[in-house]
């Protein structure tokens, strides 16, 4: 079968979680592509998969939402402390919708984008199309084109979260203001000449690659595959292939952020928490990133290492709660230190998902909100789990409990069965495609 992947545009590690799968289904014969805006191609060709662009590059739009910086939290909605999991949509999950809607999602699928897509969907005639979480314009291309359709989640289901909550708040009142997604999705879809279907929002079903201890939304059809970390093409640097000496401890801020400006923790800081403890510390920071910051001499500053490589060399790891830096840690047993960074979104995008959820199941500490983080905290923290054993224990039982989730490679004749049973030939190939 013909199978097309959606991926937002200048996010290489929502390409990486794709990958896995998309080598899955390739290795079994099927014939894959990789759609995108032109930012994204070279990163997609390095990763052995085809590239289609879609649409022009999405550098200057996304430079000018930058600046603009982040939407303001609506009031009363960022916790005080670690909220539980089901709770992390409370306060104003309409507001936080209609901003992840307007601010984000919408830039994602420009309507050059979305024609040049549907084109091309229309032409090459995919059986399945699987789309990132973010990327809706996958939805709209399966049903412009009637190919069977899936998301992939890269984070904790936030959207679906968001969207539930607003609606069970309403305890049967009725609510005059629109749901920001369908409002968005529908004139999308009839520009295509489809008609919106609550798919459109969820998929016809969602491939999960979340941690079963991680908190989901009711009502979704999800299929648990293991997440494969994939951390792009790379070479070992010479010092990784010798034994650490002492206890070696990970630093890293992820690199989905490095361009973004939002607020994560600051390098100073952390490198400050670690300057006196008996430890080697890796920490993938970039000049510009540690700046002026004095570098401990117990710590090698790296632009980028493979963390496939670097963590089974490693104690511990201290990061900012991305979904690859933490599927990487749990593939290899490695207690986890989590800041979450200060943007509101991350209570319920997945950072605080994963530190509440590493430290209910003894595998790791949520240290604090990089807005909060001390480096005499985080110090503490740190050697605790250093010393406890049981953090390593708990964390070897993840990993463990991970394996026996189905992988990419076992999940492919499910979706075989799937996209036979969901596939519509003779759709709808009108609308206005320019």
């Amino acid at each position: 079968m013909r199978v097309l992947f959606l991926t937002p545009p200048m996010l290489r590690s929502h390409l990486f979680v794709l990958a896995p799968l998309a080598w899955a289904l390739r290795s079994a014969g099927h014939d894959v592509r990789v759609a995108c805006q032109p930012d994204l191609l070279a990163d997609i060709a390095h990763s052995g998969l085809t590239g289609v662009p879609v649409g022009a590059p999405m550098a200057a739009a996304a430079a000018e939402v930058a600046a603009s910086g982040p939407p303001p939290a609506p009031p009363g909605t960022r916790p005080a402390g670690n909220p539980a999991q089901t709770d992390y949509a409370a306060g104003d999950p309409y507001g936080e919708l209609d901003s992840a809607v307007g601010n984000l999602l919408r830039h994602f699928c420009p309507e050059p984008m979305l024609d040049d897509l549907v084109r091309f969907a229309r032409d090459w005639r995919p059986d399945l199309v699987l789309w990132d979480w973010m990327t809706y314009a996958g939805a709209v291309a399966a049903r412009a084109c009637g190919a069977a359709h899936a998301r992939v989640l890269g984070g904790t289901d936030a959207l679906v979260q968001l969207r539930h909550a607003w609606r069970d708040g309403l305890a049967g009142r009725s609510d005059p203001r629109p749901d920001p997604l369908r409002a968005w999705l529908e004139p999308v879809l009839r520009r295509y000449g489809c008609a919106f279907g609550e798919d459109a929002v969820y998929g016809q079903w969602t491939v999960d690659t979340q941690p079963r201890w991680t908190w989901r939304p009711s009502g979704v059809s999800y299929l648990p595959v293991r997440q494969i970390p994939f951390n792009g093409p790379a070479e070992l640097p010479e010092w990784l292939l010798e034994p650490p000496e002492r206890p070696r401890v990970c630093v890293s801020l992820g690199g989905s952020h490095r361009t973004s400006g939002y607020a994560e923790a600051s390098p100073a800081t952390l490198l400050e928490a670690v300057s006196d403890l008996d430890v080697e510390i890796v920490s993938t920071f970039t000049a510009e990133e540690v700046g002026a910051a004095a570098v401990p001499a117990n710590v090698r500053v790296v632009d980028f290492v493979p963390l496939s490589a670097l963590l089974p060399t490693c104690s511990a790891i201290v990061h900012h709660g991305g979904f690859g830096t933490m599927a990487s840690a749990l593939e290899h047993g490695v207690p986890q230190l989590v800041v979450p960074g200060a943007y509101w979104s991350n209570r319920w995008y997945g950072p605080v998902a994963y530190g509440n959820g590493l430290a209910e199941q003894g595998a790791g500490v949520y240290v604090a909100d990089s807005d909060r983080l001390t480096p005499e905290l985080l110090r503490d923290r740190l050697v605790r789990v250093l010393k406890e054993p049981s953090y390593r224990e708990n964390a070897e039982r993840l990993r463990a409990e991970a394996a026996r989730t189905p992988s990419p490679r076992d999940l492919v004749p499910t979706l075989e069965k799937l996209t036979a049973r969901h596939l519509v030939r003779g759709a709808a190939t009108g609308g206005d495609v320019r």
